[in-house]
C-alpha cells in the first residue's frame, strides 16, 4: 500500500468519523426526552468509532506519525513560546 492509497483511506475514515458524529449530534434528544435510537444501535455506533480509531492509528503507524506530536501538512512545527500568566497578589 503506497502513501497515496493510505492518504485516500485516511480521508475516507476522517469523513466517516465526522459524518457519524454529526448524525449522533443531530439525533441526540434535548431536555430529557427519550433517545430515538435503540440501545443496540448506540452500541454499534460506538463500535464503529472504535474501528475507525483503530484503523486510523494503524495507518499513522504505517506512515511513521508520532501520536504524541501534532502533524502539520507542510512539515513545519510552529515557532511559539508558552506564556504563563500569573495573577498578581491582592494587597
Amino acid at each position: 500500500m503506497n502513501t497515496e492509497e493510505l492518504s485516500k483511506e485516511q480521508q475516507i475514515l476522517r469523513i466517516m468519523r465526522k459524518t457519524l458524529g454529526n448524525i449522533v449530534k443531530d439525533v441526540t434528544p434535548l431536555g430529557g426526552r427519550p433517545n430515538p435510537l435503540k440501545d443496540s444501535t448506540i452500541q454499534e455506533i460506538k463500535e464503529c468509532f472504535t474501528l475507525i480509531s483503530d484503523r486510523e492509528r494503524e495507518l499513522a503507524e504505517q506512515l511513521g506519525f508520532d501520536e504524541a506530536k501534532p502533524y502539520y501538512a507542510d512539515g513545519q512545527q510552529p515557532n511559539s513560546n508558552v506564556l504563563n500568566f500569573v495573577k498578581p497578589p491582592k494587597e
